[in-house]
């Protein structure tokens, strides 16, 4: 096992985790996006984007894109490389701000973070379309691993902390539970080829239905490569 740094709410880092990681010209079979911060007070990334959204979506976004070459040389026909991106059951009640995803206008950390992940769903389905329409040997899926008993909840109010406190071991799911679904869409011989998959205890489910609006995908799509800095190729095909 051999570790490289990458802080996913810094565009630079990322890009030159990269470079460092092509640099080794290993394949790269499986790609899991499971970084993120939840309920975090307001505050900016060192690129000026608001945390949720950069670091839990926008950096995701970047490093996918910027791997897409790897992960497509990587992949077979019979054995596609595999993106798995982490969402969240809050994204049911998500709503993206295409007028302001940076919520300037109005700050809730509720908010935020739904949208962040509601953003990591349409961009899965987004980027399955695209790998699909080029003949790409990859897929990709998103995962909800559940309510996991994890250090994620350190800004929730202390009324939710003493509750979780006392009903985690009966409510919430051990790291190791949380885990399996993602693992599940890593490994799983049944997830061979499947790719625009919204899965929930290792099986397909249906997502939010705005996830589903093709022309909301299209426009985060463009919108996030402006954000970002890298080229919309995308925007080319239906």
């Amino acid at each position: 096992v051999e570790f490289l740094y990458c802080d996913l709410a810094s565009m630079k880092s990322i890009r030159q985790f990269v470079q460092q990681f092509r640099a080794k010209n290993c394949p790269l079979h499986v790609l899991v996006n499971n970084a993120g911060v939840m309920l975090v007070p307001e505050r900016k990334t060192e690129d000026g984007f608001e945390e949720h959204f950069g670091l839990n979506y926008l950096g995701h976004f970047l490093l996918t894109n910027l791997l897409l070459d790897t992960l497509k040389q990587s992949g077979t026909h019979s054995h596609n490389a595999r993106i798995i991106t982490v969402s969240s059951a809050t994204h049911y009640v998500g709503k993206l701000h295409l007028n302001d995803l940076q919520s300037r206008c109005w700050y809730s950390p509720h908010g935020a973070y739904a949208q962040s992940k509601l953003a990591l769903v349409l961009f899965t389905y987004r980027l399955q379309h695209l790998l699909t329409a080029n003949g790409s040997h990859v897929t990709a899926n998103v995962v909800d691993p559940g309510v996991v008993n994890t250090e994620l909840y350190n800004h929730v109010f202390w009324v939710v902390k003493v509750v979780k406190w006392m009903t985690a071991w009966l409510f919430f799911k051990t790291p190791e539970e949380g885990a399996s679904t993602t693992i599940y869409a890593a490994v799983s011989p049944e997830m061979e080829g499947a790719g625009g998959c919204y899965l929930y205890n290792e099986e397909r489910t249906k997502s939010a239905d705005v996830a589903y609006d093709e022309e909301l995908q299209r426009r985060l799509w463009t919108e996030s490569c402006k954000m970002v800095g890298i080229s919309d190729e995308a925007s080319r095909l239906p």
